[in-house]
């Protein structure tokens, strides 16, 4: 069963249509000389063909200001791109569990007050609510942090527009694609936009931007990825609402999160109650039965019922999380990250770090590729950050689909899947993949036993399935 889910898996290297159409330009090759016998190879660089920028900067242009769109603006301004971010929403609520891996905090220098919560336990219940206790393998100074994203956003942006980074508050609406001619190969793209600002007042006012590259990072809706006809992807739909409980239970939830499986709260996902500053978001989302999302809600909400009691619901929110990557996204100048891109990942849903991390690759891709603004760039270096993107993270993708399609399938598979979590090696390797973002090898001979266990979990999982199948008829 795990063989075919891996080679049903739509994602990142091998199905990945651009890494079928288009390869990119080789830069090295390989030559041996004829009139000598031993044996070298020279490895032959490919000089820089790209124009040198005169009078100017590269000019980049991202759209979106969630993690994937601050963190790209930052490194490009950095790198001295002449960059420009534009974003909507900049208190951006975005219906989102908030929980980001350790690593990211050290990796992007995030401070400790943005970080509303550390968790150092979770529970995760079963279908029948056995509740399972995760957490006991975790260090001392180890911990999942919960954000807010209009806090961690907003900090990210500040600190783009502090590297330089010019931060437009607009509604971006199309993309006109370079004028290519044999005088001007280099064109720009046109990209027009609402801008809002003390100026326009509330009703804003229609304005252009002329950039050489662009980021598209404006989430799973993202008009960058139409305009390159990107192509759709499945999406799921979170639901979630934000409720503010009493201090006396707000108590309980101090440092944990609790994650429920089942039919009742989603037939493909999961449903979440994870700790804020001073409320909790409770949450659910599913791919298969989007008109069903508020009953599943509603399912969450009342398995939490005794300890949210009394709480009372100070925000809704709801939005779609991709299921996969987009199955082009690179195209010219243009490249997508984070949710435009499809980086969310399966059974975990996860894709804050994962937003901010393409987004900072993207850019260093760019800096890179235009030698720190002064040459132009073309889809090759955009495609530098494309490969690197797959080879480091394409097998937690994998892995993270096949554990889905495994374990979220029915209430008997969830059943087992809650009963391996509560193996102490099990709860090791997903906190040291899940902390430091590797698919962390393991014992060989733990390996083993986890792998006995598993198949074990899976055939009660099917006996029970059976059985239950017999009495519904």
């Amino acid at each position: 069963m795990a063989s075919s889910a891996l080679k049903n898996f739509v994602g990142l290297r091998q199905n990945s249509p651009d890494n079928q159409c288009r390869r990119r330009l080789s830069l090295s090759k390989s030559i041996s000389p004829p009139t000598t016998t031993t044996r070298r190879r020279l490895r032959i660089m490919a000089a820089k063909s790209s124009p040198k920028i005169t009078g100017r900067n590269l000019r980049v242009a991202i759209v979106g200001g969630g993690p994937a769109g601050g963190s790209a603006a930052e490194t490009l301004a950095k790198g001295g791109i002449e960059t420009y971010l534009i974003e909507r929403k900049m208190d951006n609520c975005k219906p989102c569990g908030g929980a980001i891996p350790l690593c990211m905090v050290g990796e992007f220098d995030l401070p400790l007050d943005i970080i509303d919560r550390r968790v150092t336990k979770m529970k995760m219940i079963s279908p029948s609510n056995v509740a399972v206790d995760i957490g006991q393998t975790l260090k001392p100074h180890e911990y999942i942090g919960m954000v807010r994203r209009e806090i961690l956003d907003a900090y990210l942006r500040d600190r783009a527009a502090a590297a330089g980074a010019t931060v437009i508050n607009g509604l971006f609406l199309k993309m006109d694609m370079p004028k290519r001619s044999d005088a001007d190969p280099d064109s720009p793209y046109v990209l027009h936009y609402t801008g809002y600002d003390a100026k326009t007042g509330g009703a804003g006012e229609r304005r252009t931007l002329e950039v050489d590259a662009v980021i598209g990072a404006d989430g799973a809706n993202s008009r960058v990825a139409k305009g390159i006809s990107a192509g759709d992807y499945e999406y799921a739909i979170a639901f979630q609402e934000r409720i503010k409980i009493p201090e006396s239970k707000m108590k309980y939830y101090e440092d944990l999160a609790e994650m429920y499986v089942g039919d009742d709260v989603s037939p493909d996902f999961y449903g979440w109650v994870f700790p804020k500053c001073d409320h909790v978001a409770v949450g659910t989302g599913t791919v298969t039965h989007k008109s069903d999302i508020k009953k599943f809600q509603t399912a969450t909400r009342n398995r939490a019922k005794e300890k949210i009691l009394g709480g009372k619901i100070i925000r809704v929110e709801a939005h779609p999380i991709p299921e996969h990557p987009r199955p082009r996204r690179v195209a010219g100048r243009v490249a997508l990250v984070g949710d435009a891109a499809g980086y969310v990942t399966k059974c975990s849903g996860e894709g804050i770090y994962f937003a901010a991390k393409s987004g900072r690759m993207c850019a260093e891709a760019i800096v890179e590729g235009s030698e720190n603004g002064r040459r132009m760039v073309a889809e090759e270096d955009l495609r530098k950050y494309l490969e690197l993107w797959d080879k480091t993270y394409w097998p937690t993708y994998k892995v993270l689909d096949v554990l889905q399609k495994l374990f979220y399938r029915s209430n008997p598979a969830r059943e087992a899947f809650v009963e391996m979590c509560a193996d102490e090696y099990v709860q090791k390797m997903t906190f040291d993949s899940y902390l430091y973002k590797k698919v962390v090898p393991g014992n060989p001979l733990d390996d083993l036993k986890l792998a006995v266990n598993t198949i074990g979990s899976l055939v009660r999982a099917n006996a029970l399935r059976r059985e239950m199948e017999k009495i519904s008829v």
